[in-house]
């Protein structure tokens, strides 16, 4: 417990690194179309970039706990701070494709061991009693990281190169080691002689490792009917099978599974598989309709997610307050999930015509509605767990999180696609010689090509074209109206999960919401 100026100085550390892993998660894909021309290399190839940081991200977010204990938080910190600010140095100085993907899984090897290390730092600078507050002021790095980084990739990769979206990690890695180094207690690695789980290390990267590969790479590659995913697939399957059997079975695994017997860390942690796959779908569906369909810019479409995320920002550690006073954070969360639906609804209803007002109230509620999830559950999940299990439950949730969010983009992505074969086809039967409306339209993009200097056949062709662009664009629309309306849905579903919490007879005190100590 640390007070006074050194308590703030480690929060801004803590937060700051969390936001840079974050950012790295979204800031990268409004850059993959330059960096694509300047590294000679196609798009799929250069999606690569994204998916090697997933998968270490996902891979090592689990073994932070055995880790730490294994080296000594302070030191494993600071080492994976260092580790991912030099990854990022490397990244940017990165002069082909094979090389940058190399470097960014080692960045998402650093990267990812800052979520749960720093909630566990968190969680103990603060007494008990302000623990809550703790996972107010942690839920900021999480939400404000993944939706600023499109904004910050746009403005970066239109006024400098897409290196800086690297470069400018180097400066506040430094200072956040730095910081770290002088302000963290020192912590002794673990000194029991248990042995290290080397089979639950190997099946946990093949096994996740392999499900990551499928999840990003599985809509680009047509699924199943490319090999490669399908035998990912089953190694996957088989890895994941044989790892739970195993750290079932020994007394010391790398991953303790045996904390999910608290019913309120499974719900919890089904709760924050929903809200990773709605928070970082919300975050990928969106900029993709307002660019694709509205036209906006990458910079622009960011600029729009701007008021949500800095609302939920503000809200976040009175959130805290709130929960430490005494309100049931399953009421919160009922609230987060239905706002989140509300936003999918309300986005469903969108056209062609739609103008950025339209979407400030839907999007103010995508922000709180991360805030009242983010908040309750970060602190419901481990509510139940001894001291000692805390670090594990908070490495399983955030795991959750980041598979969630894998998981909604690769079924959002593979939803759409189906929706527009569907749409499409849907649209083009009333799209006919003999239907009247398409008669006078086609009449009337006629009549307008060749007022402005088609010949007649000309100006057919060209109107053709125009009622073809019409259908696609229709069929877009439709698409992610549909998307948007699943997300709804999802999110809607979760409720009675949330009221079985409530009713369980063990649940979290409504006088206090306390996390114990991290060691």
């Amino acid at each position: 417990m640390e007070t006074g100026f050194r308590k703030w100085i480690i929060v801004i550390t803590i937060i700051t690194s969390t936001i840079i892993e974050l950012i790295d998660t979204t800031i990268v894909n409004v850059s993959i179309n330059t960096m694509s021309g300047n590294l000679g290399a196609s798009l799929e190839d250069t999606a690569w970039v994204i998916t090697s940081y997933a998968i270490a991200n996902v891979i090592i977010i689990p073994m932070t706990s055995f880790l730490a204990e294994k080296i000594g938080r302070k030191q494993y910190y600071i080492g994976s701070i260092l580790l991912f600010t030099l990854a990022s140095a490397m990244c940017g100085f990165s002069d082909n494709l094979w090389e940058l993907v190399a470097f960014r899984f080692l960045q998402g090897i650093g990267g990812g061991a800052l979520l749960s290390t720093s909630q566990s730092i968190l969680f103990e600078t603060f007494p008990p009693k302000e623990r809550a507050t703790a996972s107010g002021i942690f839920s900021l790095g999480i939400i404000i990281g993944p939706s600023i980084g499109p904004v910050m990739g746009g403005y970066i990769v239109d006024n400098l190169s897409w290196q800086w979206i690297f470069y400018v990690n180097i400066p506040i890695g430094i200072m956040a080691a730095l910081l770290s180094y002088i302000y963290l207690k020192p912590t002794k690695r673990s000194t029991d002689g248990r042995s290290i789980d080397w089979l639950g290390i190997f099946l946990l990267t093949v096994g996740v490792g392999s499900l990551q590969v499928v999840l990003e790479r599985g809509q680009t590659d047509d699924w199943f009917s490319a090999t490669y995913i399908l035998v990912l697939s089953i190694i996957s399957a088989l890895s994941i099978a044989i790892l739970i059997w195993w750290e079932l079975r020994i007394p010391f695994p790398v991953i303790n599974l045996r904390v999910l017997k608290s019913t309120t860390l499974s719900i919890s942690a089904i709760m924050t598989f929903v809200l990773g796959f709605g928070l970082f779908s919300n975050v990928f569906v969106f900029p993709l309709f307002s660019q694709r369909i509205i036209g906006y810019s990458a910079f622009q479409t960011g600029t729009m997610l701007l008021p949500g995320t800095l609302m939920a920002a503000m809200i976040s550690p009175f959130l805290g307050k709130m929960l430490q006073s005494g309100l049931r954070p399953q009421y919160l969360i009922i609230l987060g999930f239905g706002l989140s639906a509300a936003f999918g609804y309300i986005m469903s209803g969108s056209n062609l015509a739609t103008g950025s007002a339209y979407f400030f109230i839907p999007l103010i509620f995508r922000g709180l509605s991360a805030a009242l999830l983010i908040v309750p559950l970060t602190a419901l999940a481990v509510s139940e767990l001894k001291p000692a299990e805390i670090p594990q439950g908070a490495a399983l949730n955030n795991m959750m999180r980041q598979m969630g969010g894998s998981f909604g983009i690769a079924l959002i992505n593979t939803y759409i696609a189906h929706r527009e074969a569907a749409n499409r086809t849907a649209l083009i039967t009333h799209v006919t010689a003999s239907d009247p409306q398409t008669i006078m339209r086609q009449q009337s993009l006629v009549q307008n090509f060749m007022a402005h200097g088609s010949n007649y056949l000309r100006a057919i062709q060209q109107s053709i074209g125009a009622l073809e662009n019409i259908v696609v664009r229709q069929t877009f629309l439709l698409s992610y109206m549909d998307a948007f309306l699943l997300l709804a849905i999802l999110n809607a579903c979760c409720i009675p999960l949330v009221i079985i919490t409530i009713k369980k007879r063990k649940e979290v005190k409504a006088t206090k919401v306390s996390i114990p100590d991290a060691h």
